[in-house]
């Protein structure tokens, strides 16, 4: 048996008024991952262990099998893996948005959703204004950067940027939650401030003003912490070999540590145009060779911070016909058969543009079980199958284990 995990990040939702009170699972048209739930069981899933915010990162932690409040070590950590970044002895690491603020308030986390190329230059430009020997930043992807500093100390209350838009940004800044963690505080805080005054007047910044698109004036270091220490998937679950296929660093970071393979797709942007065929035939080419294969597709979770719940529901649509429908008509003859489990790792609801703790619907299809009651996959129907409500690693050990 091969398996394969397809995550619609933040696909989740609450119902909608204008949807007719239902959520864009529930309108969305997408036959064949209905056609999964069908023939396969369902069940809902808790990705959030108590205490723990409900970022992406705890959440696909938590899908992985792994034990969070065991391994967590800050996103930065994750993210640095994925970018080639060591974390020594010493430092810590967090992720460091490039925002836009208006008027005194985080407008958006993501600085309009700004292009990689313009990201790095900004990012390259800061870290050479900014390096004082302490500290280092580099870029990744669109709005999701790398900020290293040498002796920082991870006792901090961090807000992340995409919690709390429209927001006045001096409200939200760094606080210590030790005494010994406020010199890291003042520091960061230091860095926000001066980054404001760097990229005011950038080029790249007066380009995007006079195109009509948000500037990039503000960094948002959060998620703080030092280099996890993480069992493989192979040691933990016996998998032999697999891949792990996303366009966020987040996501390819957690595979570094998982001891999976990290395909990189062109054309993969972590948004609704993302290159969906590109990611599906990844997948089919990885699952040829390996045994797992850990596919990340991000436009949901995007469109939900959006609030845009006519996106959210074409997003899901995209993913059940370019990549639901692809994976599933190249491997169901394939001698040795092919497992397909489909979930978010949390909601992103539209209404409130941020991600929440509620458990997330699954599927778990396999060719040679029967399948359970449920014929449609929404927060709702799911709740009926047959696996009833899962915990964290209870999961991975069902899935893997053909229960």
């Amino acid at each position: 048996m091969k398996y394969i995990i397809i995550l619609g990040d933040g696909m989740a939702d609450e119902p909608i008024e204008a949807l007719g009170g239902k959520t864009p699972l529930q309108v969305a048209k997408k036959p064949y991952i209905d056609m999964l739930a069908a023939k396969g069981k369902n069940g809902l899933l808790d990705t959030i262990p108590e205490g723990f915010k409900p970022g992406s990162e705890i959440a696909n932690l938590s899908v992985l099998g792994y034990d969070v409040p065991k391994v967590f070590e800050g996103r930065g950590s994750l993210e640095a893996a994925s970018i080639g970044v060591d974390i020594e002895p010493g430092e810590m690491a967090m992720r460091c948005n490039i925002i836009c603020i208006e008027d005194g308030k985080i407008k958006n986390h993501s600085a309009g959703h700004i292009s990689t190329e313009e990201a790095t230059e900004l990012i390259t430009f800061l870290d050479k204004e900014l390096n004082d020997g302490e500290v280092s930043l580099y870029p990744g992807v669109s709005y999701r950067h790398l900020l290293k500093l040498k002796g920082g100390n991870k006792n901090l209350d961090c807000t992340a940027p995409h919690d709390v838009m429209g927001t006045p940004f001096k409200d939200v800044m760094i606080k210590a939650t030790t005494e010994d963690a406020e010199e890291t505080a003042a520091y960061l805080n230091n860095l926000i401030i001066k980054s404001q005054e760097l990229l005011k007047n950038h080029p790249v910044n007066l380009k995007r003003i006079a195109e009509g698109k948000d500037p990039a004036n503000s960094i948002w270091p959060w998620s703080p912490g030092y280099r996890p220490q993480m069992e493989t998937l192979q040691q933990l679950y016996g998998i032999k070999s697999g891949s792990v296929i996303s366009a966020v660093d987040l996501i390819m970071g957690i595979g570094v540590y998982a001891g999976l393979k990290l395909i990189h797709v062109e054309g993969a942007t972590g948004l609704y145009d993302t290159n969906y065929e590109g990611k599906a035939q990844a997948a089919i080419d990885a699952l040829k060779n390996d045994d797992f294969v850990y596919l990340h597709i991000e436009a949901s979770d995007e469109a939900g911070h959006e609030g845009d719940y006519e996106l959210k529901t074409k997003t899901i649509e995209y993913l059940d016909q370019r990549v639901v429908k692809t994976i599933y008509e190249a491997t169901k003859d394939w001698d040795e058969p092919v497992a397909i489990a489909i979930l978010p790792d949390h909601p992103t609801p539209c209404a409130i543009k941020t991600h929440t703790n509620k458990p997330v619907p699954f599927i778990i299809y396999r060719p040679d079980a029967e399948g359970d009651s449920v014929q449609m996959y929404d927060e709702f129907e799911s709740a009926k199958g047959a696996y009833g409500m899962l915990k964290g690693p209870e999961f991975m050990e069902t899935f893997l284990k053909k229960q």
